[in-house]
């Protein structure tokens, strides 16, 4: 009876301090006797009681989060910043025996090389080159943090924040070159405005020119063409000094009748006369003439 119930005993104690479960995203180290003996996955895992004992890491990304300091640029500009590190255990028996405090000594990591790396850029260059940054500092701190038996996966600048008066000095002239934009844009579409409308009314310009050189011409050429017929026709129907006088006076009776006070004649009218003379006598002799009888 006394063996059974010790026996009992001995079972509850085993059960109740020999069996242990992982979890999932856990690994866990075997000591014995203060000694590492092994390291477990997830499931379950049978120790001996009171000889071993069971020390579980997880095994999921983790974040650090870098509290804020004061940074000095290389422009002497002091400036506020923070972080956060991102980081997985790749080793959980280093993690757990080459550094005391994981988290504080991440931390300090960070912070150190964070003041390094700020301290080497200007206040302009530190507020464009945050991509740069969070690279160089994850190689760094990656690192510095195998021999931990960690992995840095990625490292982000939360903020990057200059004194109250840096930071307005900066408005303003974020302002004023938002200005000088605006102005210089202004004057280019101004320009480009000015530019448009001459050769806009140059254009017109020539093609009114162009019109009224064509419709000139146009009437040259006709004017020409007529000058040609007229001259031809007169020359093929080889007419009379008779009917150039005939002309000659229609000419003149159209001159005439204008508001002119003066008519000049030209230096050829006496040959032109002396046909009108003859067309004179000619008409007298006919009225002379008897009629003819039947």
């Amino acid at each position: 009876m006394i063996l059974l119930v010790i026996a009992a005993i001995v079972v509850f104690i085993f059960a109740s301090n020999g069996v242990k479960t992982v979890r999932p995203w856990q690994k866990a180290l075997i000591e014995r006797l203060g000694k590492y003996q092994r390291t477990v996955d997830s499931g379950l895992t049978v120790i001996i009681p009171f000889m071993e004992r069971m020390l579980k890491v997880d095994m999921r990304e983790q974040v650090v989060d870098v509290p804020p300091q004061a940074v000095i640029t290389k422009d002497n500009v002091a400036v506020e910043v923070d972080a956060v590190v991102y980081y997985e255990v790749t080793d959980p028996v280093k993690v757990t025996y080459n550094v005391a405090n994981f988290y504080m000594a991440a931390t300090k990591l960070a912070q150190t090389n964070l003041r390094n790396l700020i301290g080497d850029l200007a206040l302009d260059e530190s507020l464009t080159s945050r991509e740069l940054i969070n690279t160089k500092l994850r190689q760094i701190l990656d690192d510095a943090t195998d021999k931990w038996g960690t992995r840095v996966t990625r490292v982000e600048l939360q903020r990057i924040e200059p004194p109250r008066d840096v930071t307005e000095s900066m408005h303003r002239q974020m302002k004023a070159e938002r200005e000088r934009r605006a102005m210089i844009l202004e004057a280019e579409g101004h320009k480009q405005s000015a530019i448009l409308k001459a050769e806009g009314q140059a254009e017109a310009i020539k093609k009114v020119a162009d019109a009224d050189r064509y419709q000139k011409e146009t009437v040259a050429l006709g004017e020409g063409e007529a000058i040609q017929t007229v001259y031809k026709a007169i020359h093929e129907g080889n007419p009379t000094s008779d009917l150039i006088a005939i002309k000659y006076l229609e000419a003149l009776q159209k001159v005439a009748d204008g508001q002119a006070t003066k008519v000049f004649l030209p230096m050829e009218t006496s040959g032109i006369l002396g046909s009108i003379a003859g067309i004179g006598e000619l008409l007298r002799d006919r009225q002379k003439a008897p009629p003819a009888t039947s």
